[in-house]
């Protein structure tokens, strides 16, 4: 205790009340908790909405594609998505029932409890959305292809970014005004994005074009996608069928399949190397 304890007790102690109440403990456990959780969540949308826009960007000259975006489009992309929505994440208050889960081992990874696994089937589900959309509007010979995809990426990653705010409850339960600065950061967000494509001085800059209201509605239509299946991930960890604790004998059969899955992939590099590096003749270069 810190009023009555001896300074030699307050030295040796590992924690020290300074007001003598055992509930200033609970109170820091809890709040130790939030702050972890939002970094956490902030460390996931930073690394999927990165993640959804390297794939898009990497995937669409592989398959065919033109180049969806621009330089300065990546980086208004990057300052609207990025900025104002990941320092939101702040002060996101916490879940209802974060002093109901077990404590974390001291060397657990943050990206443990199906973080790592969120950014990478996250982040591809945005890229294919976009790189469909791109299909589609580039084959159809639209004139507004570039705009479309635009557009439609930075609506995913604020929908991302709405769904993320917790791992177990859904949005309906936490409801949207339940973090403001979050909110008027994606509508601020929401806002900037239309004045780029709406505003002519602006469209000479970014190079963008106005957006037909059937197609704007695609770009408010597809983040759906995002939500829904972040929302059904959700209810499936809620359910205990995924990211539940796995047993010694599961662990160790996790670990041979991911070892035999690694050596597979690096035997296919190499086949693949080889094959592209033998010319029509035959002979090795």
């Amino acid at each position: 205790m810190g009023r009555i304890g001896t300074e030699v007790a307050c030295e040796a102690a590992d924690m020290v009340l300074l007001d003598d109440n055992f509930a200033t403990i609970v109170a820091a456990v809890r709040e130790g908790r939030r702050v972890y959780d939002n970094i956490r969540k902030f460390v996931k949308y930073a690394l999927t909405t990165n993640l959804g826009e390297l794939w898009t960007l990497l995937l669409a000259p592989f398959l065919g594609l033109p180049l969806p975006l621009l330089p300065l489009q990546i980086l208004w992309v990057n300052l609207v998505t990025d900025g104002l929505p990941g320092l939101a994440f702040g002060f996101e208050p916490q879940e209802q029932d974060v002093m109901q889960h077990p404590p974390r081992r001291p060397d657990e990874s943050i990206f443990a409890h199906g973080l790592g696994s969120y950014v990478l089937w996250v982040g591809l589900l945005i890229g294919i959305v976009c790189l469909l959309t791109l299909f589609w509007a580039y084959f159809k010979q639209i004139a507004v292809w570039q705009t479309l995809v635009f557009t439609l990426l930075v609506f995913c990653q604020f929908a991302n970014a709405l769904v993320i705010r917790s791992e177990r409850e859904l949005l309906w339960q936490q409801g949207l005004f339940s973090n403001l600065p979050l909110l008027g950061a994606v509508v601020i967000g929401i806002l900037l994005q239309l004045a780029v494509i709406y505003l002519p001085f602006l469209n000479g800059i970014f190079e963008t074009r106005p957006l037909p209201a059937a197609l704007l509605g695609v770009c408010v239509l597809l983040p759906l996608v995002i939500m829904a299946a972040v929302e059904a991930e959700k209810w499936l960890a809620r359910q205990g069928l995924i990211y539940a604790p796995l047993t010694p004998e599961a662990q160790s059969r996790r670990f041979r399949v991911r070892a035999f899955a690694l050596v597979l992939c690096r035997w296919l590099v190499f086949l693949t190397a080889l094959f592209y590096s033998v010319p029509a003749d035959g002979k090795l270069r």
